[in-house]
């Protein structure tokens, strides 16, 4: 097993308070909303980021805490982080290379474990959509109580519905002034197509540079705005 030492995504009192409101709401969700998939519109809106820091204010919520990678086609995380030793991944575990306790890193935070992409396979898709990524999340929900899934932008690729089907509830991350309306309701309709409850948006990478601005959205320029 790797040694993981995580860069802590919560650096500073806005953000806190930003994941601090983003965890509330999903506690307050219901106690049944325990496997959640996160994904976005488009590369590059911070998904990635926002569901790091969603595990990391979760576990130090003494939430105990499965992150997993599933952007089993270009993944950002592992270069994120300061890992000692040979990582397998999810691919390993998918393609019957590894078993689950072989995959499943620790970090510093005794709360908070972690499942990296591993190597990119030519059929991402269908190993998300097999019987052992079921199993897989199936064994997680009941050693923790949250698995949250860092899933592929749906309006790129698939995955993220395939995904969502054997979730308890998704989430759209959506980077301010980046996406157009249009596009993020095609892909909000390509999400609720796999029958995953939707909990609501995260408005990632709003300004709060203007007062007035900063005023408004105050502990929220990484929030939880609700259903979309």
């Amino acid at each position: 097993m790797a040694d993981i030492v995580l860069k802590k995504v919560i650096k500073d009192y806005r953000s806190s308070e930003a994941y601090k409101t983003l965890r509330t709401n999903i506690e307050f969700s219901g106690a049944d909303k325990k496997v959640i998939v996160f994904t976005s519109c488009i590369p590059n809106e911070g998904k990635s980021t926002v569901t790091m820091g969603l595990a990391e204010a979760l576990a130090e919520g003494e939430k105990r805490v499965l992150f997993i990678d599933a952007d089993l086609r270009k993944s950002v995380l592992v270069g994120r982080y300061k890992v000692t030793g040979k990582i397998k991944g999810l691919t390993h575990f998918l393609s019957g290379q590894s078993d689950a306790k072989d995959v499943i890193q620790k970090t510093q935070d005794s709360n908070l474990h972690m499942i990296f992409a591993g190597a990119i396979p030519p059929n991402p898709a269908e190993l998300l959509n097999s019987r052992r990524f079921q199993a897989l999340l199936a064994s997680a929900r009941k050693l923790y109580d949250y698995v949250i899934i860092d899933a592929p932008p749906l309006g790129s690729v698939i995955d993220a519905a395939v995904i969502a089907k054997y979730c308890d509830a998704s989430v759209l991350v959506v980077a301010s002034k980046t996406v157009g309306h249009k596009f993020a309701k095609d892909v909000k309709e390509q999400l609720e197509k796999a029958d995953c409850p939707i909990l609501g948006v995260v408005l990632n990478k709003v300004s709060v540079s203007n007062s007035r601005y900063y005023g408004k959205y105050y502990g929220k320029y990484t929030g939880y705005y609700g259903e979309y």
